[in-house]
């Protein structure tokens, strides 16, 4: 299929979005790219549902085609079960990023808050559909385009939902963007966050040292066997990324905290660190800590099914005559939460381009055309 005749199209759309700054806390903004993305669901035929979220963006299902009339078998759900999308509105960037950082294109790229992760997967979603549209070759499959809120910070408001509609599905497609060598992400390590607090007890540096226990000294300590869990040869990393406490030089520090990232590959791995985590003691007499959180999202390893679902998406792409190649990210994305289910999934099928969450964000133009028509082939083959 042509899809330059569509990039002037894409193009404005993405500038549209773009220029709609959506950072996840902020409610309204993301609820004004929830609007842009409802017209041109429902513009392209696409019965819009709106979730709506009381402290998050509302989450938006576009429908195309209804669900089946009664449940369906595993077998007859490979065969005629429906096509999800994954994709989210929210991006990392305040408001007012704009600003300093505005949509521009040069040299082949376009640039600007949120166009690579992941505005330019959302409009690659949409001109895939519009073009089978125009062609007359939209699958008999249902499709349905989730798009959701919060994935930046988690997706603690759309996961439940993810899962739900991912449960009905023959196969789901994350828009997330590609490598940047244009690579699917075929596994990607599972996340957790943990924060630990200490505990000590506060005292006058000149004349009570004694008495005071520090609890940046108790912190230190603590670091330093978290580090020590890190794993390289199992892909396990700890990475203690924030830590506070204390507020003068001349008082001992009552009271200080840490932020720990966890990456694992292995769910045995989560077991092992999060049972290690639990049975750290303080070191200090008269000091105490306490640690919280856990895993955020599931590992999704290249395994059986993941080597099935791409290797029939690599022969699609080979039909049309479009290269398809694996690789994988540190990175958790919703496709985390699909893989667990036994539902197939592809994940990385957005932009290609570099320097997401950063100044230097962009995505090379021409990946707008090139990825559109490569989803067209899976919706209409898979």
């Amino acid at each position: 299929m042509n899809f330059e005749k569509y990039l002037a199209e894409m193009v404005a759309l993405l500038r549209k979005l773009v220029e709609t700054e959506s950072p996840t806390h902020e409610k309204e903004a993301v609820d004004r790219v929830g609007a842009i993305l409802t017209e041109a669901s429902q513009k392209l035929g696409a019965t819009v549902t709106v979730y709506p979220q009381k402290e998050r963006g509302d989450h938006i299902v576009a429908e195309w085609g209804g669900p089946p009339p009664q449940p369906l078998s595993q077998k007859e759900k490979e065969e005629k079960g429906g096509i999800l999308f994954l994709g989210h509105m929210d991006t990392v960037f305040p408001l007012g990023t704009l600003a300093r950082m505005p949509f521009y294109e040069k040299d082949g790229k376009i640039f600007g808050p949120g166009v690579q992760d992941m505005k330019g997967g959302l409009v690659i979603g949409l001109t895939a559909i519009a073009a089978l549209q125009d062609a007359g070759e939209m699958p008999a499959r249902p499709i349905t385009m989730l798009f959701t809120s919060d994935e930046e910070v988690g997706s603690q408001t759309s996961r439940v939902l993810i899962e739900e509609l991912a449960e009905k599905s023959a196969l789901v497609l994350v828009m997330e963007s590609s490598l940047p060598d244009g690579a699917l992400k075929t596994w990607r390590k599972g996340v957790g966050d943990f924060t630990l607090r200490v505990q000590g007890r506060a005292a006058h540096a000149g004349g009570a040292h004694a008495e005071g226990r520090n609890a940046l000294e108790e912190l230190s300590h603590q670091i330093l066997a978290i580090q020590k869990l890190t794993d390289y040869e199992k892909e396990t990393t700890l990475n203690v990324g924030v830590a506070q406490g204390g507020t003068a030089s001349n008082i001992v520090p009552d009271f200080a905290q840490a932020e720990i990232d966890l990456r694992i590959m292995q769910l045995v791995e989560y077991e092992r660190v999060a049972l290690a985590l639990k049975n750290l003691r303080p070191v200090l007499e008269g000091a105490s800590i306490e640690i919280t959180g856990g895993l955020n999202r599931p590992p999704m390893p290249f395994d059986a099914l993941m080597e099935a679902t791409f290797g029939k998406a690599e022969k699609i792409a080979q039909k049309y005559g479009l290269g398809l190649r694996a690789g994988g990210s540190g990175g958790g994305s919703d496709a985390n939460f699909v893989a667990p289910l036994g539902v197939p999934v592809l994940d990385g099928l957005g932009a290609v381009g570099e320097g997401l969450h950063s100044s230097r964000e962009y995505i090379f133009k021409s990946s707008l055309s090139e990825r559109s028509d490569l989803l067209s082939a899976l919706l209409r083959d898979w």
